[in-house]
């Protein structure tokens, strides 16, 4: 059996302040290292480190994905169906705005799944989904 290891990945961010209290109060990530220029926070075990830039980036495309505009630029975390419920719960009790609201994804499909899409205050996007089976996570249609 495969151990996954933490994944590091770095971002642009437009404010430090806004960031740490979205990363920190919003998701509930511990905050680490810290700079005047970036902060590294513990995403569910993963190191990401919002890294503070000077000018903002042009709009992100989107491809059609089941029926909504899903960013091409994203990231996230597969969590557990149980901390993903949480997390959704989490996010409609600080009344984050969802680019893509939570839903049940490629329903009776292989790749069946969970998923919600939020932005950071930079415009970062984030995707967090659940798989009923890890299974499913790699699976591929016939």
């Amino acid at each position: 059996m495969v151990m996954l290891r933490p994944f590091h990945v770095a971002f642009p961010v437009y404010d430090l302040s806004s960031t740490r209290h979205f990363y920190e109060t919003v998701l509930g990530c511990s905050v680490g290292r810290t700079s005047d220029r970036w902060i590294d926070f513990n995403l569910f075990g993963h190191q990401i480190t919002a890294h503070l830039v000077d000018e903002a980036r042009s709009v992100v495309p989107t491809n059609a994905v089941d029926g909504h505009g899903v960013p091409v630029s994203h990231w996230g975390v597969i969590l557990t169906p149980t901390e993903w419920h949480t997390l959704a719960d989490r996010l409609r009790q600080a009344q984050v705005k969802f680019l893509i609201e939570p839903y049940q994804r490629f329903v009776g499909q292989v790749g069946e799944q969970a998923t919600l899409f939020i932005t950071d205050p930079s415009g970062n996007a984030l995707e967090f989904k659940a798989f009923a089976q890890d299974e499913s996570i790699f699976a591929h249609s016939k």
